[in-house]
């Protein structure tokens, strides 16, 4: 009776133990997490609305559409619609700045109607209809006259046909058809084209077309273009080559108008109103004729839903007041960000990071597309990509279903779905820097404000005439402000306690990204042959040094959320030990790898030869002169400009190398070899150190850096 007893006790024992022991053997698909309290995320989560973001572009960016004159000449619809809604929202301190463009003034489309008046009458492209169809740049112009097809619009097909005094009509780019068009003496042209490979029928790519340079230099002033989508062109094309003869009636009217960029921004302060944790961008205007609804009036919107969110949140008490402020700029892109980081820079210097909002609105599925966030490089390592990651990872995994979790009462652990917006996966990635948009500005050498960007990618409208609000999703909307609104209250509101979370983020991360350069490392050796074997080698093991160095500066990065505590700043440097002892431990593995391979091509093992220029870059170890670190923007180009020619021949660089990179990674701890190793680790191609080397003495001529 005792043996059945202990039997019976022994497979209850057994069955209790089974899934704890196989969960140690999975990942963790019941475990999710955020830096912030579930009570925060519940309240952030709780209040975003995807439909309101989505109702801001509809009403910003709904269509492409023409501008009244006395928007020009006062306050943009986009700006002042920005503006209003913060001060109704009763954010503090809403600013609107209109200052002067880089022209003093821009083109405007009033009119653009082509009537085929025979053999026919009918309507062949409007800009009342679709404003894409008259290309900006074009000038006024009223003509009857003949169409001639020119094929693709090169200039051998437009040389070939008889355009003086016609309207050319072709296949391919507006402004290569209209530059050789011109030339040959057309009144204008008609481009049909698309941009995306007929991925849709309908779209219409953005186009511009301007003076043209003659035979012998002269100017030759622009004429006016249309575009045409590709399934209505297909009928003018095909009548066009059956040898039909159409004749046309085109009206074009166009205004040049008052050039202003207009700026809005506002605060949500902190208890220390004085220090900045956070500044969000998003521009909301690229160009004045280009209006698209997900590039970038959704980045305007969902920035727009963050600062309510929060502001509303902190107001009601609902999450405490943050210790320091939360700042959001709306523009045009560069053209506006470029001047408010200059007139705003004493107050913006200090600020922690940025992050970017450009084309976080898309309906995911609907484009193929992830949600991604394009990270700091290594001249500008630091935590906000963890952060920011954090709530990505949180709302990707916790909004898919598991084979593990279908008989969970929440088949979807953490779902976040806008009540009128799509039901479907968060498809995210985190990838490497890119730049392209306004977190460069932040991340200038003499700003220093390490900024990240989230963004859609692939758009399948993008740059078109079918960037069109109903291309966007608020579901995606209310995710990108979730994520948004997240990532910057924990930075803002950020102690030792979190410091300590951020910290602990920061190295578990950096064990799986130091885990996939091994992969890499490993696999450039087992690729590797005789002949390249040493060549490999080295690089591989530059690489991991590479990315050792960058992930310790992240970690150390955190100090500055540190409040004095001197034992967060040890613990701090034990992860960072940790994380060495990672990378050491790989450099080892690699080693041995390396000799298994060796042995395998039956050729000797390789070692790391250092050339005469790697030798000498290795002893330098470059700083800041005093003043330098933080600027202000343009600081670089600026002290660069100053150098004689002289002075650049006696230093010449011959290759073309990333210069910013190179002066936000001169930190008295960098040699000028660790400079160039962490350069060709975020580089397909490598770095000449000599190239390096002289830029160095270039940057120490300007006053820049000195050695």
């Amino acid at each position: 009776m005792q043996n059945r007893t202990l039997i019976a006790s022994l497979v209850l024992l057994a069955l209790f133990l089974m899934p704890a022991i196989d969960s140690h053997c999975q990942y963790t698909p019941w475990y999710y997490w955020t830096l912030l309290p579930e009570k925060h995320m519940d309240e952030i989560i709780g209040e975003a609305s995807g439909e309101t973001a989505w109702k801001t572009i509809m009403e910003t960016g709904g269509y492409t559409k023409n501008r009244r004159p006395a928007e020009y000449r006062d306050t943009l619809y986009e700006a002042a619609y920005i503006y209003d809604k913060l001060n109704w929202y009763g954010i503090p301190e809403a600013r609107l700045d209109i200052l002067p463009g880089r022209t003093e003034l821009t083109w405007n489309g009033i009119k653009g109607e082509l009537w085929e008046v025979s053999p026919n009458r009918r309507k062949i492209v409007s800009y009342r209809d679709n404003a894409f169809q008259l290309t900006m740049g074009s000038n006024s112009a009223d003509i009857t006259t003949g169409l001639v097809w020119v094929g693709s619009g090169s200039r051998e097909e437009v040389e070939n046909a008889d355009v003086k005094g016609m309207i050319a009509v072709g296949h391919g780019h507006v402004t290569t058809i209209h530059a050789n068009a011109r030339r040959a003496g057309a009144e204008g042209v008609i481009a049909i084209s698309n941009s995306r490979n007929y991925i849709d029928p309908l779209q219409i790519p953005e186009g511009r077309i301007g003076d043209v340079p003659g035979p012998d230099g002269e100017r030759i002033e622009a004429g006016f273009a249309f575009q045409m989508n590709i399934r209505e062109g297909q009928y003018l094309r095909d009548r066009l080559l059956r040898g039909e003869r159409i004749e046309a009636h085109a009206q074009v009217e166009t205004s040049m108008e008052p050039n202003t960029l207009q700026n809005i921004d506002a605060v949500i302060p902190g208890k220390d109103p004085d220090a900045t944790a956070v500044i969000f961008s998003a521009h909301i205007f690229e160009g004045l004729v280009k209006q698209g609804a997900n590039d970038n009036k959704s980045g305007g919107a969902a920035l727009l839903e963050i600062a309510r969110v929060l502001n509303t949140l902190i107001e009601e008490g609902r999450i405490p007041r943050p210790q320091r402020s939360i700042r959001f700029w709306w523009g045009p892109e560069f053209a506006g960000s470029r001047p408010w980081v200059d007139m705003h820079f004493e107050e913006i210097k200090d600020a922690f990071c940025n992050i970017n909002m450009d084309m976080v609105g898309e309906w995911l599925s609907l484009h193929n597309a992830h949600f991604s966030l394009m990270r700091t490089t290594f001249g500008n390592s630091h935590y906000v990509n963890d952060v920011v990651e954090n709530y990505f990872r949180f709302v990707g995994e916790g909004n898919r279903e598991r084979v593990h979790n279908r008989r969970e009462v929440n088949v979807i652990p953490h779902r976040i779905v806008a009540p009128f917006g799509a039901d479907e996966p968060f498809y995210y990635s985190i990838e490497t820097h890119y730049g392209a948009s306004d977190h460069v500005v932040f991340n200038d050498f003499g700003v220093r404000i390490p900024g990240v960007m989230m963004i859609a990618w692939p758009d399948l409208w993008y740059h078109t005439s079918g960037d069109l609000v109903d291309k966007a999703d608020p579901t995606q909307l209310k995710r990108a402000v979730v994520i948004g609104a997240a990532a910057a209250y924990t930075i803002s509101s950020a102690g030792d306690e979190m410091a300590v979370k951020i910290a602990g983020e920061v190295a578990a991360n950096a064990a799986g990204r130091l885990g996939h350069q091994m992969n890499v490392a490993m696999d450039m050796i087992s690729r590797s042959s005789a002949g390249n074997l040493p060549e490999n080698y080295k690089k591989a093991v530059w690489l991991l040094e590479a990315h050792l160095a960058n992930e310790k500066a992240v970690l150390r990065s955190v100090n500055e959320l540190a409040e004095s505590s001197d034992d967060v700043r040890r613990h701090i440097e034990t992860l960072v030990a940790s994380v060495e002892g990672q990378g050491r431990s790989h450099l080892v593995a690699l080693e041995s790898q390396m000799k298994m391979r060796a042995a395998a091509l039956n050729t000797s093992a390789a070692g790391i030869t250092l050339s005469d220029e790697e030798v000498a870059a290795d002893k330098i170890v470059p700083r800041l002169t005093e003043g330098v670190f933080k600027g202000g923007q343009g600081i670089l180009a600026d002290m660069l400009s100053s150098l004689s020619d002289d002075q650049r021949l006696a230093y010449p660089v011959r290759s073309r190398i990333d210069m910013t990179e190179i002066a936000r990674l001169v930190n008295g701890r960098n040699s000028v070899l660790m400079i160039k190793k962490m350069l060709d680790a975020q580089n397909r191609t490598e770095t000449c150190p000599g190239d390096i080397m002289n830029f160095m003495h270039q940057l120490k001529e300007a006053g820049v850096a000195d050695f």
